[in-house]
């Protein structure tokens, strides 16, 4: 007697450094990159893309991550900024729930403030999520959380109360997804 396992493994699963790359997911400039280094970056772009689109899990990764919640990281071919721009088409609304914060604390001069994270980011805008945490000392996460947080905000000041969307189908996401010029990579 033979017996199949019909789970499947995403390639993310087999991989997470290369999903969760900041390189990936807040790409630089062109201009400020070698030729070399922008070669590595758009080859692992597009071997990270490949191995996302032939996954079977793609389209239901890929609703949950633009419908459902807001995940960082290289997901479903699209970066943070595509999945941002799919729910600006779409009038889609992320509201994450307020927990008890988890991890460990930061040990050192304390909490990082909003407001530290946001002066940083004007002070240095071309730097990497991590480059941003190691300046200021916490982790890649916290520096995340106060941009979503940012981003949030304005995208708060910016809908009505009273404009709340329908959720969209799964279709309707396809069709977004497939208008972004990197869903044509690799």
């Amino acid at each position: 007697m033979t017996i199949v396992d019909e789970t499947t493994t995403p390639p993310c699963a087999y991989e997470p450094d290369v999903y969760l790359d900041d390189l990936l997911h807040s790409p630089p400039a062109r201009t400020d990159l070698s030729a070399a280094d922008w070669e590595r970056l758009t080859t692992k772009q597009a071997a990270a893309h490949r191995q996302c689109a032939g996954c079977p899990l793609m389209v239901e990764c890929l609703y949950r991550a633009v419908v459902e919640m807001d995940v960082s990281g290289f997901v479903a071919c699209t970066t943070e900024s595509d999945r941002l721009a799919i729910r600006r088409r779409l009038g889609i609304e992320i509201h994450e729930p307020t927990t008890v914060a988890y991890g460990a604390a930061r040990v050192g001069g304390g909490p990082v403030s909003h407001e530290a994270v946001m002066t940083a980011r004007q002070a240095y805008p071309k730097d990497t999520c991590h480059q941003l945490a190691d300046r200021l000392g916490c982790s890649t996460s916290t520096i995340k959380r106060h941009l979503r947080r940012a981003r949030e905000r304005k995208r708060d000041d910016a809908l009505s109360p009273a404009s709340a969307p329908a959720r969209p189908s799964v279709a309707d996401v396809l069709d977004v997804f497939d208008e972004l010029e990197s869903s044509r990579t690799a």
